[in-house]
């Protein structure tokens, strides 16, 4: 059957702040991860960047990101260790946002927590108590006190660059240093996901994400874009925000993050190192006779169009029209690779 339609499928970008290319990503990412998921809760705690942070973490997204990712892995490790309070090695996966829902620059990183964790000696698993994980005011003023450390030691080595004038001046770096030290850094836990297909849920939403997707966008007109936003300080309510097209532009520029930076890092037992050694001890810990504890053979990996359709329900290669199989016509113009 030939219907004799022709339809233009543009090249994707492939660049990963771009909404448009980053579904066939993250559905290979979250097959991948899935795989490392425990049938335990999870729990959510956000690390947030203060304020008046912001405009050095902008000239120097690099240094300040690592110490983000840094210092909270660092902060949750001690306490979770720590026998007062858990008494583990947990494991978890940190995302980083640096957006708000108006675009501006709110440096956060978002925390997915195993409910519990391995013992010293990885001979049995501590849950997390009912209702209560770590404590959240030690947990902040250690995060606090770990970063600022951090950071003064970046300056020391001259790691920072494109300080205001002002900074550069050992009297104002101290006054800086002493405002953050005596404000309440936020860190905030939401309520624990029910189980691994919450947890799997929520990182189809939060992990490829960009500062803005394509659905909140409503028109382009007389050169002034209007999106939607979702405004926390009235109750969540759904609003809409028009922005001149130059503004617009600047605050998503805003969230482009350094060439080759990491904006998802595994810790702990989800370590890299740790998911085929830790990790299998805590599966098998807690579902002993489970068949996923025992060696079987791999389904074979899907193809990018059969991970497409997963995701979407849509198979790219039946036309719409006529359901034939759509056949791929030479390129009006020659390819060339990204930028």
């Amino acid at each position: 059957m030939n219907c004799e339609r022709v339809r233009i499928s543009y090249n994707s970008c492939r660049d990963r702040h771009c909404p448009k290319c980053q579904s066939l990503k993250k559905a290979e990412w979250l097959e991948a991860r899935r795989r490392h998921l425990l049938p335990i809760p999870y729990w959510h705690l956000v690390f947030t960047l203060p304020q008046a942070l912001r405009p050095l973490a902008l000239s120097n997204k690099r240094v300040v990101f690592d110490l983000l990712f840094n210092t909270a892995a660092a902060t949750l490790q001690t306490i979770a260790r720590d026998p007062e309070h858990l008494g583990a090695d947990i494991g978890f996966t940190a995302i980083l946002h640096t957006w708000g829902q108006k675009l501006g620059f709110h440096p956060h990183l978002h925390c997915v927590v195993t409910g519990g964790g391995l013992a010293k000696n990885d001979d049995r698993w501590i849950a997390a108590r009912g209702g209560f994980f770590l404590p959240l005011e030690v947990l902040s003023r250690l995060f606090r006190g770990r970063f600022l450390h951090a950071l003064r030691e970046a300056r020391r080595r001259g790691k920072l660059q494109g300080l205001a004038a002002k900074l550069q001046q050992p009297a104002a770096w101290k006054r800086l240093l002493d405002q953050l030290y005596q404000l309440e850094w936020v860190v905030y836990a939401k309520p624990p996901f029910g189980g691994p297909d919450h947890v799997y849920r929520y990182l189809g939403r939060y992990t490829h994400r960009v500062a803005i997707a394509n659905h909140r966008l409503v028109e382009l007109e007389d050169g002034q874009v209007t999106f939607n936003f979702r405004d926390y300080a009235d109750g969540s309510q759904r609003k809409r925000l028009t922005l001149a097209a130059g503004e617009f532009i600047r605050r998503f520029l805003l969230h482009v993050l350094p060439h080759g930076f990491v904006r998802i890092r595994h810790y702990g037992l989800l370590a890299g190192r740790c998911v085929h050694t830790r990790l299998a001890t805590a599966r098998a810990l807690l579902v002993p006779d489970s068949e996923e504890n025992h060696d079987k053979p791999s389904d074979p990996p899907l193809a990018w169009w059969q991970r497409l359709l997963r995701l979407t329900g849509v198979n790219i290669l039946v036309c719409p029209f006529c359901n034939g199989r759509l056949v791929r016509l030479p390129a009006g113009l020659p390819s060339r690779s990204p930028p």
